[in-house]
């Protein structure tokens, strides 16, 4: 029922009546599905959009997970044995930890140890025995260590995972723009070649009564007849291309989790330019070198090598002797904090460093290079960026103008058509005349349709190149 009822509400929204402009003859159209209307669903619905908000949980989840590095720990070990009516041990230590940032753990700890067979160094008083202290490491693991280091790379994680989300749904709106435009394309092909193959059927009907008449040779039929049919096999291919195109187009349109198959009576509509980048939010800008710096794709790989320097200083960090410290009070009355002195302690040292260094200095080689090689790749990437943005502001202003010329020359050709109709009505001119002037226009209505979705994908082209996050 409730899919019955969202299907249903697609379907109103499909259907609503509207009067648009179409691209060639400015014909109404009552069924139509705008640019903007259609961005709207692909951005609110569509479940790549879904997937993209994934990505950015998953960045988050990184980095809660790597902030558990400085949660405070309780620890209980309790092990005890008994055997034939002797207990040979009973031992309980509990630990109370808080490691900080900068590789310092502090530490409260008691301990109750009994048994015949106890080892003497685990002796303590009846009532057992605390302890305070701190550890920490002097020379690796001090001003950074793994715990440190996961937290920084989940921070660069956080920002890589963003903007890895940006470039998928900049990818999406790019694609399913592609896919409005070139269904808008076949469209508006499917309408030059059905307009002029009424125009051949009329004609057809004009030669077989002025055969009848005795004013042509029945020959003029047969040329009448072939480009009749040349006309709707040309009409034929070009609604194929117009399903094709629907279909591609409906594999962007969903509603909630429902699939959304446009009906073919459903007609796109030309957008005007400010419409499209109200749409793809390229309105307003004017500094292309400052969008550029923060570019998804930069920013990206930005975060990439803030997580190999990371790498790189702990690896660094790796050369130096490993050096651990440990320091307890003892005392076996907590309550009373005087009783925590420097008589009473427990301390721990430990040192060890390889010789060779052989592990460390490869390790440290190695993120040189993965860091030398992503810089290498920022550098080449922002330069690509930068050229393609430019190349698309040249072919932008190349086509504005190709669009111009077109349109005049479409003019010049239906004044010819025009002209030679007349002409044939005075019997001044032939079939075969006409009929290449009118395929001439064809031809130059096509390419002006072209164009004119040429000059459209340009757009999104530069809404692309420039990663426009929306």
């Amino acid at each position: 029922m409730k899919i019955g009822i969202n299907y249903i509400i697609v379907l109103v929204l499909l259907i609503s009546i509207k009067s648009v402009t179409a691209q060639n003859d400015h014909e109404p159209f009552d069924n139509s599905l705008t640019f903007e209307e259609y961005i709207g669903y692909v951005k609110k619905h569509h479940p790549l959009m879904k997937q993209a908000e994934i990505i950015l949980n998953m960045g988050e989840a990184k980095l809660l997970k790597a902030r558990g590095g400085f949660d405070p720990k309780i620890e209980v070990d309790y092990d005890r044995k008994k055997f034939k009516g002797t207990e040979y041990f009973d031992q309980l230590n509990a630990t109370f930890k808080i490691p900080t940032w900068y590789g310092v753990e502090f530490k409260a700890n008691f301990e109750n140890n009994t048994g015949e067979y106890l080892n003497p160094n685990l002796t303590v008083p009846d009532e057992g025995l605390y302890s305070a202290g701190v550890s920490f490491s002097l020379a690796q693991g001090f001003l950074i260590n793994e715990r440190m280091a996961s937290l920084k790379k989940a921070r660069f994680f956080i920002k890589q995972t963003k903007a890895n989300r940006d470039l998928l749904v900049n990818n999406l709106i790019f694609e399913a723009s592609k896919a409005y435009f070139e269904w808008l394309e076949a469209t508006n092909e499917q309408r030059i070649y059905n307009t002029f193959l009424e125009n051949a059927s009329t004609r057809l009907e004009a030669i077989k009564q002025s055969v009848e008449a005795g004013d042509k040779a029945a020959i003029e039929i047969t040329e009448a007849r072939i480009t009749l049919q040349n006309r709707q096999l040309n009409l034929e291919a070009a609604s194929l291309k117009k399903r094709k195109a629907i279909l591609k187009v409906s594999n962007y349109l969903w509603i909630n989790t429902i699939p959304v198959e446009i009906r073919e009576d459903i007609m796109p509509v030309l957008p005007e330019r400010n419409h499209i980048e109200n749409s793809l939010k390229l309105d307003g800008i004017t500094d292309t070198s400052t969008l550029l710096e923060t570019h998804p794709k930069l920013v990206s790989l930005d975060a990439k090598i803030g997580g190999l320097s990371v790498d790189r200083t702990l690896k660094r960090n790796k050369l130096l002797p490993k050096i651990d410290l440990q320091y307890n009070f003892l005392t076996p009355e907590y309550q009373q904090i005087h009783t925590f002195t420097t008589t009473n302690y427990k301390a721990f040292v430990n040192f060890s460093f390889p010789i060779f260094l052989r592990k460390e200095r490869g390790d440290v080689r190695l993120i040189n290079l993965k860091l030398q090689d992503a810089n290498f790749e920022r550098a080449a990437t922002s330069l690509k960026l930068q050229n393609k943005i430019e190349a698309v502001y040249q072919e932008i202003n190349s086509l504005s103008t190709q669009t111009e010329l077109i349109e005049d020359i479409v003019t010049d050709y239906k004044t010819l058509v025009s002209a030679e109709e007349r002409k044939l009505f005075l019997g001044e001119s032939s079939l075969f005349l006409i009929n290449s002037r009118e395929q001439k226009l064809i031809d130059a209505q096509l390419k002006e349709n072209t164009l004119k979705i040429k000059q459209l994908t340009a757009t999104i082209n530069l809404y692309y190149a420039l990663g426009v996050a929306i």
